[in-house]
């Protein structure tokens, strides 16, 4: 699954797009008030007039105040419509350009000592001239420039001005929420759901095996804490319905014991025939069966220690235990094995069941010919062989599925090798299926060196 489908970047794109709409009304605002501030504007540019003139003022060769044309003299005389203003010295020359006003050309010298000063009726009302006054230094020596906005600022004026504003604050400010709205959200969302990440993968490692797992509920965003309860709470229920099962199935295994070795008994008091053998094999699979549902429980409870086992001995005890129902079934059984003791650390009972269910299983699917054999052909390896068809290389992997038989028609409930499997794999161990030379299954168990 992407990525991209994901609650934390769903998250991530909706508040990006929401700080997007909030950028673009901001600088729509900031617009608007640039460009409905043509008055301040126009009382810029008045300061603007100053700073112009006060750079171009100079006395000329009769000592009369002149003004170089300046770039940025230029410049004011094209973008400002109605430029007015005059300059005047304390000596009396005078310098003026454009319609001054006539209510500030009748000043004269009357504000002479005045450093600056803003003059008019009502300032940001166009029909009443207002005037700035300002005494400064220029290449003329001191003198006292008057002017004034010059008129309304047009149209394009207004536009070029608020889209200064836009460039000089609204689209930094703009760039650096975008890049701080980018960079801290996914971190803050991340934050947010570490909880709900935890509990995920908490979830993740749920299995048969692990039971009474609870996925914490503690950091989820609350959003989320009525989910993880009622997964916990399902949790719960099917722990419970498990357990249920198991001690059934358990006191089922026990309970089938005792009449099972009852009816083994009185067959084996039964005069030797053909009907006799067959219920001796029946009523040792149902054994076999009853067995299996009890080692099934042992392995669940994992409480075996591990201890020096002696693979040798015991291959040949269990050669011993089922020769009579091996020899009853047509075949003969052979333990090859070149050394008298062979140790791996396990769990006997377990083991024995091991070999047991293998011995078992050669029998019932060996066609009934040849020779069982069990063989010791390594320092900590443990074979058993039989010569009846073999399996298929495509099932070797499915035939230690729990349930899964070859053929089903077949006797057993699919369980021996299942079992056989879940054993070897909790000694550290690996099981294979081969090919026999002769023809035939051959499983090997290949054990780990004992810890010294």
């Amino acid at each position: 699954m992407s990525t991209r489908g994901t609650l934390r970047w769903r998250l991530v794109r909706r508040l990006v797009a929401l700080q997007v709409a909030l950028l673009a009304a901001l600088l729509l605002i900031l617009l608007g008030w640039s460009w409905s501030r043509g008055d301040s504007l126009a009382l810029e540019t008045e300061d603007r007039v100053l700073e112009v003139l006060g750079d171009a003022v100079a006395h000329g060769v009769d000592g009369q105040l002149v003004l170089r044309q300046t770039p940025a003299l230029t410049a004011l005389r094209a973008e400002v419509p109605h430029l007015w203003f005059s300059v005047h010295d304390a000596q009396g020359h005078w310098l003026s350009e454009g319609r001054v006003p006539p209510e500030f050309a009748r000043i004269g010298h009357a504000l002479d000592e005045i450093g600056q000063a803003r003059l008019g009726w009502n300032l940001g009302d166009p029909a009443r001239p207002t005037a700035r006054i300002k005494r400064m230094d220029t290449a003329a020596g001191a003198v006292q420039i008057m002017t004034g906005p010059g008129g309304p600022l047009s149209a394009g004026q207004l536009a070029k001005a608020a889209l200064l504003t836009l460039a000089a604050f609204g689209l930094p400010a703009a760039g650096l929420m975008a890049l701080v709205t980018l960079l801290v959200t996914p971190l803050v969302v991340r934050r947010a759901l570490r909880g709900l990440d935890r509990a995920a993968a908490d979830a993740a490692r749920i299995d048969v095996d692990r039971r009474g797992v609870r996925l914490p509920a503690e950091q989820v965003p609350a959003e989320v804490a009525p989910l993880v309860h009622a997964v916990n709470a399902a949790l719960a229920r099917l722990d419970e319905g498990y357990a249920q099962q198991q001690r059934f199935l358990l006191d089922a295994a026990h309970e089938l014991r005792t009449p099972i070795a009852i009816l083994q008994a009185r067959l084996e008091g039964l005069a030797d025939s053909a009907p006799r053998t067959q219920l001796l094999e029946d009523v040792a699979r149902l054994a076999t069966l009853a067995e299996q549902m009890l080692d099934a429980q042992r392995l669940r409870q994992q409480d075996a220690a591990f201890a020096p086992v002696d693979l040798a001995a015991l291959a040949g005890q269990v050669a011993a235990d089922l020769a009579p129902l091996a020899i009853a079934a047509g075949y003969a059984l052979a333990l090859e094995r070149q050394t008298d003791s062979v140790l791996v650390d396990g769990d006997r009972a377990a083991l024995e069941r091991v070999v047991t269910n293998l011995v078992q299983n050669a029998i019932q699917h060996g066609g009934r010919h040849g020779t069982i054999a069990l063989r010791i052909p390594a320092p900590h390896a443990l074979e058993v062989a039989d010569q009846g068809e073999g399996i298929a290389a495509a099932d070797r992997e499915r035939i230690f599925e729990p349930f899964h038989r070859l053929r089903p028609q077949a006797g057993g409930a699919g369980l021996g090798l299942h079992l056989v499997q879940e054993i070897v794999q909790r000694h550290g161990a690996r099981i294979a299926v081969r090919d026999e030379p002769g023809g035939g299954a051959c499983f090997r168990i290949d054990f780990p060196p004992p810890a010294m």
